[in-house]
């Protein structure tokens, strides 16, 4: 790709931004959220066009109009938000567009043996004829990896494939990359998640504000001197300080016995004033259900609830929301947002009674003037108020996500998976904002799967297993060995 350039109203996305990938090569591609890294491959992969440039593979100048030519061309992408029909299977997911076909009809019997051939080389097991709806986030994740590795694109893009996976999911699917690198296939890989660049990249270029910053071989180029090239400067601390909790803090959440078969089978802790309590766990082990049930999204079957000292009864978001709860939800796109509602109107969407006036419609001037202090609270990059939330980079989304709960001055704050897919710098915004919540007088609870990220910012750590706390841990007492042999049943 040489000089590419792009544009949207009122943002330079891209400028004149070069990447070279080499046959049987992992090229990490690495950037704050919005730096244009997604936009660069949605190019390569006919999803948009670009102002300027051109793109050549195998020394030829091509032109990729469309998602269906670069697919042509031997191009794969694995977006960072899932591109799957929920209603569909995994089998059917799979082969949309390039189905095999008996006459005139879809012949499901080699569909399924081409769905299960992909599965098998990426040494996985799942439901292969259920809605991917019903199915978990990791879940959908290995299907989407499965899509691009069933049509033999030589050229793969991979955009967050981690962001969901678990460590031994994530251990199968860096087998799988080798694999592929030994057959000469190219990979473009896209990560936040740069400790993971050393065991799988060779090498890493940073883009910062829509250009290239560095390009270097992945040994040469450390940790550190990749986060100041993102950033352009040095974070002195990837976690921030916790505010001691005072011992006689009046309790802000207490949960007895919450129960919704399967997933949640009586549950029960206390949060108090200015604690944040981590839920750790592997991959559906009921920590999403757990905050769920506890917001309204999903009806518990039993167990009291209590929120400053007094009993309350939810049985819809809209109760939670009464209640003084703030849920972040694991999946932004599909339950924290309205793509095709402006930043204005996902920020206020939660809490419209602040904005009617005696004639009952909505003070617009009002709405705007607010967002905008949220927008220059949280730095949350967009040319306006009016921008539409889809086209935003995923950490922006997330900033929008919370603002729109920081409006109505929640009591509890439920986190769930809060940095997924978001850069290093944004991360450490968002921490501090949890500290800055926490020492307002809030309490927390936040759901991760990445362990540093519970160790480093929970006061008191839950492990989740079946449904159940099998364990707790104080922050002195916690260690990854601990937390996960509690998780995995490995501890006594």
């Amino acid at each position: 790709m040489r000089g590419i350039g792009k544009s949207f109203p009122g943002v330079r996305a891209l400028e004149d931004v070069s990447l070279d990938l080499q046959a049987g090569e992992v090229h990490a591609l690495v950037g704050e959220n919005g730096a244009g890294k997604s936009t660069l491959m949605k190019i390569l992969a006919g999803a948009l066009a670009a102002d300027t440039g051109e793109i050549a593979i195998d020394g030829k100048t091509v032109t990729i109009g469309s998602p269906r030519t670069a697919e042509n061309l031997g191009v794969g992408m694995i977006y960072q938000e899932f591109n799957l029909v929920p209603a569909l299977n995994a089998v059917d997911n799979i082969v949309l567009g390039n189905e095999p076909v008996n006459g005139l009809l879809l012949d499901e019997g080699a569909a399924r043996k081409r769905a299960e051939a992909v599965f098998a080389e990426l040494g996985i097991t799942l439901p292969l004829t259920v809605g991917t709806s019903s199915l978990r986030v990791a879940q959908q994740q290995m299907i989407e990896i499965a899509k691009v590795l069933s049509r033999s694109a030589r050229i793969i893009v991979m955009d967050e494939p981690t962001a969901a996976l678990t460590n031994n999911e994530i251990t199968k699917l860096f087998e799988v990359i080798r694999t592929l690198k030994a057959r000469g296939v190219g990979i473009v890989y896209i990560s936040h998640r740069l400790e993971e660049l050393p065991d799988i990249a060779d090498r890493v270029t940073v883009l910062r504000d829509g250009r290239v910053i560095e390009t270097r071989v992945t040994k040469d180029f450390p940790p550190d001197d990749i986060i100041r090239a993102m950033v352009g400067r040095r974070l002195e601390s990837h976690f921030p300080d916790l505010p001691a909790v005072a011992p006689d803090a009046p309790v802000v959440l207490a949960v007895r016995d919450l129960t919704r078969a399967p997933s949640v089978n009586g549950v029960s802790f206390e949060v108090r004033r200015g604690e944040i309590v981590g839920l750790a766990g592997l991959v559906g082990a009921g920590r999403t259900e757990i905050v769920r049930a506890i917001a309204g999204a999903d009806i518990p079957e039993q167990g009291a609830i209590d929120v400053q000292g007094r009993a309350i009864r939810i049985r819809s978001p809209h109760d939670g929301i009464a209640a003084g709860f703030a849920f972040i939800t694991e999946d932004r796109k599909a339950q924290g947002l309205v793509l095709g509602m402006s930043v204005r109107e996902n920020v206020t969407l939660a809490h419209l009674e602040q904005f009617v006036e005696r004639d009952r419609l909505i003070d617009r001037r009002k709405e705007q003037a607010t967002t905008r202090e949220y927008i220059e609270q949280l730095d949350i990059r967009t040319p306006s108020t009016e921008q539409l939330v889809r086209n935003l980079s995923g950490g922006n989304q997330q900033k929008v996500v919370l603002a729109k709960w920081l409006l109505g001055n929640a009591k509890v704050f439920l986190f769930d998976e809060p940095t997924r897919g978001i850069d290093v710098g944004a991360k450490a915004e968002i921490y501090n904002l949890m500290v800055k919540l926490v020492n307002g007088g809030a309490g927390i609870v936040m759901v991760s799967s990445e362990l540093p990220e519970v160790l480093g910012m929970a006061h008191r750590i839950l492990v989740i297993r079946g449904g159940r706390i099998v364990r707790e841990f104080d922050r002195a007492q916690a260690t990854p060995d601990a937390v996960i042999a509690a998780a995995t049943g490995a501890a006594a």
